[in-house]
């Protein structure tokens, strides 16, 4: 039986990847501080928290404590991370020392107990890769850089060639494309990723960077108004306020189920290769952020119609979407949920969940004062 540390396991995306891994017949530890601004408080696991997985309440970069579970482990999932574009970029110190301060204590145990640790595994993010790839009408294809702020205080929202000026249309987003990451939140994750790669490359142990794109599902944290596009939504429906779009709702994102991104870890840890990998977890399908907002909405009886502000923030991008071949390619791993399928469970969870916050407006206030929002 495989013994496998998944750090950040009672969060959201961590919680259902030891449900899977428990149910696969798998011994697992998980080490969480449960984050406040996620759990709300506390130093217990979430009542979701499966009880059939060993739970330790702690930070990672708790070298004493790492030790401790590496010594008896055969594989390391690593989920923890603080999560919020936005945010990183006026705590910067926080999420740089968390982040991949959390990495780097992590990776070191790593080394000192390679012997018995057969499989790394580390959760990146479609941000490292700032906009996606497009296709120019006249120039084929190009890989632009972002939108200059002189174009977004013009609210042309739309890429622009570089070459001719045309309006460039998406294309799928693949690993080989340069990344450009955007905020610090992305540069801890593509940190995180190459810390990742080189300890296994030098180590000889099999090692996967998912660079996961838009993630939803059942157990995302309403009330922290840093999450999903998804939750950030829900937050303001059951508060009877209308959902904040900025520019004109028409960017595009890659929304992949909570539930896929488990199935895509496993797939990762039973993988017999030996190299180190960058693989995307995404469906491979471009929705709107209007048409996921008011999906969101109606199925949780919002009469408020989203507010579309024609505002932008700093660094954000317009359009990305994955390319999933890699994955199903190398591991055998594809997403199968539709956003039509995986949507209603996230609906009723959210519905029964109590308590839930608003705090977009003072998330909002706080990136206005900043200057991270036009």
């Amino acid at each position: 039986m495989e013994k496998v540390l998944v750090t950040g396991g009672a969060g959201f995306i961590g919680s259902h990847i030891v449900d899977l891994l428990v149910e696969s017949g798998c011994q697992v530890v998980v080490i969480d501080n449960l984050d406040p601004q996620v759990h709300g408080g506390g130093k217990t696991a979430p009542e979701y928290f499966n009880r059939k997985a060993e739970f330790i309440y702690g930070d990672v970069r708790d070298k004493k404590l790492v030790d401790s579970v590496m010594s008896r482990v055969d594989a390391v999932v690593h989920e923890a991370a603080l999560v919020g574009v936005g945010q990183s970029m006026y705590q910067v110190d926080r999420y740089v020392l968390n982040n991949d301060g959390a990495s780097a204590v992590l990776l070191q145990s790593v080394v000192e107990h390679r012997d018995r640790i057969r499989k790394l595994v580390t959760a990146s993010s479609m941000s490292i890769y700032g906009e996606g790839r497009y296709l120019c009408p006249k120039c084929g294809p190009v890989a632009p850089k972002t939108r200059s702020e002189a174009q977004l205080n013009a609210r042309r929202w739309e890429m622009e060639c570089g070459n001719c000026g045309s309006v460039l249309n998406p294309a799928p987003t693949d690993e080989d494309k340069r990344t450009i990451c955007e905020s610090i939140y992305a540069i801890t994750k593509k940190t995180t990723e190459e810390l990742f790669l080189v300890v296994g490359a030098a180590y000889k142990i099999p090692t996967v960077a998912f660079r996961y794109f838009n993630v939803y599902g059942p157990r995302q944290a309403l009330s922290n108004p840093y999450t999903g596009l998804l939750a950030i939504t829900a937050s303001r429906v059951l508060n009877q306020k209308p959902p904040i779009i900025f520019e004109d709702g028409k960017q595009t994102r890659d929304f992949v189920n909570v539930k896929d991104i488990a199935r895509a870890n496993l797939a990762a840890l039973k993988w017999q290769g030996k190299d180190q990998l960058v693989l995307n977890v995404g469906s491979g399908r471009a929705l709107s952020v209007l048409e996921v907002v008011n999906a969101v909405s109606r199925g949780l009886g919002g009469k408020e119609a989203p507010m579309i502000t024609g505002n932008f923030r700093v660094g954000d991008i317009r359009h990305c979407y994955s390319d999933p071949r890699r994955a199903k390619e190398i591991i055998g791993f594809e997403a199968k949920i539709k956003f039509e399928e995986g949507l209603p469970e996230f609906l009723d969870w959210a519905k029964e969940e109590e308590g839930v916050l608003d705090l977009a407006d003072k998330c909002l206030g706080e990136l206005k004062s900043k200057g991270l929002v036009k």
